[in-house]
């Protein structure tokens, strides 16, 4: 059995560009990968096959919340066997029959990337347990007929990402940070969030590319310029949002709360894993119903 750690996906600060004919939209963006996360583990079994066949089962926390998500009527496939069969037409076939085990550990529909990462995390897995060797940026095209965010989770570290997710440039320089998630147990459609967007845009000018330093206070002075343009429409359509920012931004220390992509988690920055796990305390204790972590962002190539 192969396994593979799937990071939550951080936006630490987004600005939509502008959109395209296709509807997508333009983005520039400073993404980062926590050290919490989902966890994929496959076992395949038998020779070679052009009609691989792929099942999955769950555990972890929001197991019956995505397996709910999944029996509803018009639901997409799950993103990870999407990718493990866009993979293996990629690759001319893949094993018999490949069982899939998702440790479900982050809320769904929040805004850090979990079906991506999931669907990034089974790619590695399957380049390995498939004997196929492939590099990041051969996983990454396979992942961009995935989703536009399934990239950019094949590389896992620090990053700029630009265009409608095609554009990926790692960070040759930034800090860890120690933080806190905080998502209000409010699933967040990014239909609904874009909708609101474009209905009320509020798009400041972008700051500019991201420094390239390890000093934490550099960053900083840069990310409290840069903001997340959706942040304003997603707390429209999900007033809690403005709670969770709201909680975070209270808690002692902390030097800069935010919405990561369309919401609901929020992430509040901290100088260090002491004040990040003290004010995760203090909000979940407040605040029982939420699902709330301290973490640390990893920096450049990764690191945290």
């Amino acid at each position: 059995m192969i396994s593979e750690f799937a990071p939550a996906k951080v936006n630490l600060s987004l600005h939509v560009v502008g959109r395209r004919p296709d509807g997508l939209h333009d983005l520039d963006s400073v993404v980062v990968f926590a050290d919490v996360g989902d966890q994929v583990r496959l076992e395949s079994f038998g020779p070679r096959k052009p009609d691989a066949a792929f099942s999955a089962t769950f555990s972890g926390p929001f197991a019956r919340a995505l397996a709910d998500i999944l029996l509803a009527e018009d639901t997409p496939p799950l993103t990870i066997e999407t990718a493990l069969q866009r993979l293996s037409e990629v690759a001319g076939g893949g094993p018999e029959s490949t069982e899939i085990t998702l440790e479900k550990n982050l809320p769904i529909a929040a805004g850090i990337g979990g079906g991506s990462s999931d669907a990034a995390a089974a790619l590695r897995a399957a380049s390995r347990s498939w004997g196929l060797g492939m590099s990041e940026a051969a996983l990454s095209r396979v992942g961009a007929a995935v989703g536009s965010d399934v990239p950019a989770c094949v590389h896992a570290r620090a990053l700029r990402l630009r265009g409608a997710g095609e554009d990926i440039a790692p960070l040759a320089a930034w800090p860890a940070f120690d933080a806190v998630l905080a998502n209000p147990g409010v699933a967040t459609s990014t239909g609904d969030v874009f909708a609101a967007f474009r209905d009320a845009p509020t798009s400041q000018p972008s700051p500019g590319p991201p420094p390239q330093t390890r000093d934490r206070d550099e960053a900083l002075r840069w990310l409290a310029h840069a903001g997340n343009d959706l942040e304003a429409a997603a707390t429209r359509v999900t007033p809690s949002i403005g709670d969770a920012l709201a909680a975070l931004a209270a808690a002692p220390g902390c030097r800069l709360s935010r919405m990561s992509g369309s919401g609901a988690t929020c992430f509040g920055l901290f100088d260090d894993a002491a004040a990040a796990a003290a004010a995760a305390a203090a909000v979940a204790d407040a605040r029982p119903a939420w699902w709330v972590t301290a973490c640390r962002f990893g920096g450049a190539g990764g690191d945290v």
